[in-house]
């Protein structure tokens, strides 16, 4: 049974109760821009979340920003809009977007993760938590590095996995084909939503995929 967004949204709370009573202290941080909150298309499962709030704990020496953090479920097709940008603030989901998976995790194209790497020209994405990094101006644009916390991904700064746009990230292609376009392992958004995405996950903040 997938659980709904109500569960979703309690067990979020939850999670996040159970951090403040563990006495971790929270970085001083700006509240993240009032924007409407939009339900998944598929709610991640609130394991998922607790996972990635977890992972903000135990990586929080390296995150200044602990005020909203970006959970990719990989567990969910490429066709789903399975990005969530998460306030753990206000234990809210703020937006759900689509976004892409190398093509070296999906080599039948067939829109699912079937497996990860974090190895040099694997052209795998990698699981695990990502510190969010600097912007620059490459091919792909404006786009965010990203340096991996874990033995799974700790060759993403390495690799040049990183936040940013591509044509193929299209919610016409994912309706019409059933699946979006694959990346070399790099995390790539639509080039309507890129501009949102690197604003509110900005720099010293949590990204964490999971499946």
């Amino acid at each position: 049974m997938v659980p709904d967004r109500r569960q979703f949204l309690g067990a979020l709370a939850a999670t996040l109760g159970s951090m403040a009573v563990s006495g971790q202290p929270a970085a001083a941080i700006t509240p993240p821009k009032a924007i409407d909150a939009t339900p998944f298309s598929q709610p991640t499962p609130p394991l998922m979340v607790q996972r990635a709030v977890a992972a903000l704990d135990a990586h929080g020496a390296h995150i200044s920003h602990r005020d909203l953090v970006g959970l990719v479920d990989f567990s969910q097709p490429s066709r789903e809009a399975r990005f969530h940008l998460i306030d753990v603030v206000g234990g809210t989901v703020l937006s759900s977007h689509l976004v892409s998976h190398g093509s070296g995790s999906d080599p039948a194209n067939s829109g699912w993760v079937q497996r990860f790497s974090n190895r040099f020209g694997s052209n795998a994405s990698s699981p695990g938590a990502f510190l969010t990094g600097t912007t620059y101006y490459g091919k792909h644009g404006r786009s965010r590095r990203l340096i991996g916390l874990e033995d799974a991904n700790s060759a993403a700064l390495e690799r040049g996995i990183v936040i940013h746009a591509a044509s193929y990230v299209d919610e016409d292609m994912a309706r019409t084909q059933g699946r979006i376009g694959r990346s070399q392992g790099c995390f790539a958004f639509s080039n309507d939503d890129i501009s949102g995405v690197l604003e509110r996950l900005g720099e010293g903040r949590l990204l964490y995929a999971v499946k």
